[in-house]
C-alpha cells in the first residue's frame, strides 16, 4: 500500500460530508458542502496530492480546506513529526471541518478561519508545500512566496492545475474546474 492510499484509507470521505450526502461519497464527483463550496471530486484531490509530493515532518498549508478532507489526508501524510494548517473563509466551515478533523486524532493539523484581506497565512510561512482547493484568476505570487525555496503549492488558475516551485517556470497539469478563490 502506497502512503497515499493508507491516508486514503485512514481519512474516509464520508467522515467529512454532511449527512446529506454521504450515500454519494464513493462517487467521483464534486460534493456540495454547503455555503457555495464542494468537496473535491477524489481523482481531482488524488491527482493534487500525487503532485503535491508530501513527506513526512513537512510544513503544509491547505487554502480552502472546506470540509477539512484535504487537511486530514495531509496530516496523514506528514504524520506527528510534521504540521498541517488548513484555512477556510466560511465560519461554518472552519467549525464542521475541524470538528471531522479532530475526529481524526491529528493534534499535528488544525483549520483556522482564513485573516480577512490576507491570502494564506504569511506570519507562519515559509511552507514546504501548500496546496489550493478553489479557483484563482491567477498563480498567487502571495501564496509563491510563503513556500520554502524548494517548496511545491498545487494551484487551480486560469481554468487549469498547476505545479508551482519558486524559481521554476509553473507545470500545467491539466484542465480542471473548482469553486473560485475569494479573497476576504
Amino acid at each position: 500500500m502506497t502512503r497515499l492510499e493508507a491516508a486514503w484509507a485512514a481519512c474516509p470521505r464520508t467522515a467529512f460530508l454532511p449527512s446529506s450526502q454521504r450515500r454519494n461519497a464513493a462517487r467521483d464527483a464534486p460534493l456540495p458542502i454547503g455555503h457555495g463550496q464542494t468537496n473535491s471530486q477524489p481523482s481531482t484531490v488524488r491527482r493534487m496530492l500525487e503532485e503535491l509530493d508530501v513527506r513526512p515532518g513537512q510544513r503544509v498549508l491547505d487554502v480552502g480546506s472546506g470540509s477539512g478532507w484535504t487537511t486530514a489526508l495531509l496530516a496523514h501524510l506528514v504524520g506527528a513529526s510534521g504540521s498541517v494548517l488548513g484555512l477556510d473563509r466560511v465560519p461554518a466551515l472552519v467549525a464542521s471541518g475541524g470538528a471531522a478533523l479532530a475526529n481524526m486524532g491529528m493534534p499535528w493539523a488544525a483549520i483556522a478561519a482564513a485573516t480577512t484581506g490576507v491570502l494564506g497565512a504569511p506570519q507562519l510561512a515559509p511552507f514546504d508545500r501548500i496546496l489550493v482547493s478553489a479557483m484563482a484568476a491567477e498563480i498567487p505570487a502571495e501564496l509563491v512566496d510563503q513556500l520554502t525555496p524548494v517548496g511545491i503549492m498545487v494551484v487551480p488558475a486560469r481554468g487549469a492545475l498547476w505545479r508551482v516551485t519558486p524559481g521554476e517556470p509553473p507545470h500545467r497539469l491539466g484542465w480542471y474546474r473548482f469553486v473560485p478563490l475569494v479573497r476576504n
